[in-house]
């Protein structure tokens, strides 16, 4: 096609860029990150592994999450997002597959550390086309609809692992990071051919921007260099998603282990409720996203935190029932708001140029929260015997997060 011809098309091509990127979450979060929470019950049965061996494999992802973040940077200025988006899939696809032929935690623990680090990569560049493709009155909108692709990726997980389970036996799990790796590799060929790095590459300008006031606001703000190192609305929000990063890592991990191993579920009951967490999930990011747009980030980050409060609150005191229903009912909601309203903030805050770059550098934050949350929760699982008091860590710390929120001030720009 020609550069004519796709401002021809009878829609903006940014809207392809949201559709491809939900593939790329789909994959590089939804399979590499979150069907962990599916597959540790049987793989901890195999392997014979402890509470803490689990949540070490969990901070073993987010240990190279952090490590491609910090280092992301500099491979995307020499090779585009675009390409690099292609390898970090294609990393995540490879290392799942290899997953399905270990035999013991220290394997378990190194092939997961390699899927986080493509994992990291490509979320962070796939969530930044949304300030470079959209304008700040639908930034939320657009960030909201590629994470849809963890609720799908959780629908997904929530009944193909149990029939995985039902049809193989107690090494299911095996087959499980085997297919999925392979879906993973496919969606990487997906993204290479759909995505592009910026609406120039296509001759295409931002709706309601003409390309000649695109230009013109981008030598501005080339005049007007923002600093992101030395912004302190940076770095706030960069304490709000460390605080984020920490406790819902919790949740999403040990949620179906507590099902499975403290409340008596059976694994394919636990994973219906997995599966409907990733059906109330999947409008969490475009509903709140709007709500950002329309409310501001500080309102919805702080509707967002309350909501969370709930989930983890219900969850660690025990009670049955409806309780735990309202829980996960809580925590479905509002799933992956957080990282869309960040995503979007990023444009607001640090302004398109540079939104990548600042939505890297808070992820650096984001990150060592979930290092720390599942090696802190399962140590202290280990140790009290059940996830209670690792719930009602989180909910301590969202309540912090809370106040963060509501202590944010409007971007100057």
């Amino acid at each position: 096609m020609t550069d004519f011809q796709f401002s021809r098309l009878p829609f903006y091509y940014g809207w392809v860029i949201v559709a491809a990127g939900t593939f790329g979450i789909i994959a590089c979060l939804g399979f590499g990150r979150f069907a962990l929470g599916m597959l540790l019950p049987s793989m901890g049965a195999t392997l014979e592994l402890s509470y803490s061996q689990m949540g070490f494999i969990s901070t073993g992802n987010f240990v190279g999450y952090l490590v491609s973040v910090f280092f992301g940077g500099m491979i995307v200025a020499r090779i585009g997002q675009r390409q690099f988006i292609f390898l970090s899939l294609l990393l995540v696809g490879v290392t799942m597959a290899l997953l399905s032929r270990s035999a013991a935690f220290p394997a378990l623990l190194a092939l997961y550390v390699l899927t986080g680090m493509g994992s990291g990569g490509a979320n962070v560049s796939v969530m930044s086309l949304a300030s470079t493709w959209f304008a700040k009155s639908n930034r939320g909108k657009a960030a909201g609809f590629m994470t849809m692709g963890n609720g799908y990726a959780i629908i997904f997980a929530g009944f193909f692992i149990p029939f995985v389970n039902r049809a193989i036996g107690t090494e299911g799990w095996r087959t499980s990071w085997l297919a999925l790796g392979g879906i993973v590799i496919l969606i990487s060929f997906l993204c290479l051919l759909l995505l592009r790095n910026k609406p120039a590459d296509l001759g295409l300008a931002i709706p309601g921007e003409s390309k000649k006031k695109v230009a013109t606001s981008a030598a501005q703000a080339t005049g007007r260099k923002i600093d992101i190192y030395k912004s302190r609305a940076i770095y706030h929000l960069g304490a709000i998603y460390f605080l984020f990063g920490f406790t819902y890592v919790i949740y999403a991990t040990f949620i179906v282990t507590t099902l499975v191993k403290e409340r008596g579920l059976s694994e394919a009951l636990a994973g219906n409720f997995w599966s409907a967490i990733g059906v109330l999930s999947l409008f969490s990011g475009p509903v709140f996203g709007s709500i950002s747009d329309k409310l501001g980030r500080k309102a919805g980050m702080v509707i967002v935190f309350s909501i969370q409060f709930l989930a983890y609150l219900l969850v660690a005191t025990r009670l049955p029932g409806i309780v735990l229903y309202l829980s996960i009912f809580c925590f479905g909601i509002v799933a992956w708001s957080i990282p869309t309203i960040m995503a979007a903030a990023m444009g607001d805050y640090a302004g398109p140029d540079n939104a990548a770059k600042a939505l890297g550098f808070i992820t650096l934050s984001f990150g060592l929260g979930q290092i720390s949350g599942p090696a802190i929760a399962g140590v202290l699982a280990q140790n009290a015997g059940s996830f209670s008091s690792s719930f009602y860590l989180a909910a301590a710390l969202v309540a912090l997060a809370i106040l963060l929120s509501a202590m944010l001030k409007k971007p100057q720009h």
